[in-house]
């Protein structure tokens, strides 16, 4: 098997599992009657959307870890990878059973579930560092050339890249099909980055993340059958940022995540702005997806045009390496 070759296979195998496990999980989650708790202050048109079965992310995370460990092999960054993957989703599947036991769209409380995101990143970071060929090296973007940083200074930006990249999928997962599509354009992007670096077992990695976040997108797609849940958004966040972490391409990721962070800085704006104004917007309603469809857009709209823009920064990231 050429290895250049391989993260399509790995890609194409995840796709599969998606496809064939997707109607198994989707009848078990509804059996378990895991159904989606609709909040009700979000747009009207989402009201019909209570009680699509959640969790849809074990479907994603499953296709993944099979593919990646069916053509891959244990070896390089790939286990902590997967690691990093699925502790960061069990986070998130906590936190949608208890949305879903409770009936309401609360979770796990903010600071319970920052702590938790927070030791798993230091060990993440701790890791990199001590990797001979990770930090505390970063790649300047356009320049191709690495400068060193101090090793705190490496330690907290790799705990931030966590962090962010993690809430951000899950802040951007808020129509049918959004977060799955943005997520496999950016991880098309990061195979080709991390061919260009050296970086095969990541290529691998990227690759299963592009089959399974396709594969989902079947189900996903509008008008949804699944939703991925934290359990997904958490998960594939956190995959993105290892992605950015083991490519050494941290500097790099808000450009290829640029989609994920447009939608993470208009909710910080609208909550910044509410405070300031007392009670003011300057969205309909944050994030900037939701803002859109009460101008009137319908959804697919909204999410066909979001690819694009992630397409555009999906390249310019990628001009920022090759």
């Amino acid at each position: 098997m050429g290895e250049s070759l391989q993260p399509l296979y790995v890609a194409l195998v995840a796709f599969g599992v998606s496809i064939i496990a997707g109607p198994f999980v989707i009848r078990y989650l509804r059996y378990l009657k895991f159904g989606q708790t609709v909040r009700l202050d979000g747009p009207r048109s989402h009201l019909k959307k209570s009680g699509t079965p959640s969790m849809g992310g074990v479907l994603i995370l499953l296709a993944i870890t099979l593919s990646v460990m069916l053509i891959g092999k244990a070896e390089g960054h790939l286990p902590v990878a997967i690691f990093s993957m699925l502790a960061f989703g069990t986070i998130g599947f906590v936190d949608d059973l208890i949305n879903i036991l409770t009936r309401k769209s609360l979770g796990l409380q903010a600071r319970h579930k920052l702590a938790a995101q927070l030791v798993i990143s230091l060990l993440i970071a701790f890791y990199a560092l001590n990797q001979a060929n990770l930090g505390p090296e970063l790649l300047i973007p356009f320049l191709d050339k690495t400068i060193a940083v101090p090793s705190i200074i490496y330690v907290l930006l790799v705990v931030g890249v966590m962090l962010a990249s993690t809430n951000a999928v899950n802040l951007t997962d808020g129509l049918d099909g959004l977060a799955s599509g943005a997520m496999a354009i950016a991880a098309i992007a990061y195979a080709l980055i991390a061919v260009r670096v050296g970086a095969t077992e990541m290529a691998l990695f990227a690759g299963g993340i592009v089959g399974a976040c396709l594969g989902f997108i079947w189900f996903n797609a509008h008008p949804a059958q699944v939703f991925m849940g934290d359990t997904g958004s958490l998960g594939l966040g956190a995959a993105l940022g290892v992605l950015a972490i083991f490519t050494r391409t941290s500097l790099i990721l808000p450009i290829i995540g640029g989609l994920f962070v447009i939608e993470t800085l208009s909710v910080i704006i609208q909550v910044i702005y509410f405070r300031l104004t007392g009670g003011k917007r300057i969205f309909r309603m944050a994030p900037l997806h939701h803002h859109f469809e009460l101008k009137g857009w319908e959804e697919p709209k909204v999410m066909i045009r979001m690819w694009l823009v992630a397409i555009i920064f999906g390249a310019i990231g990628l001009l920022a390496v090759l």
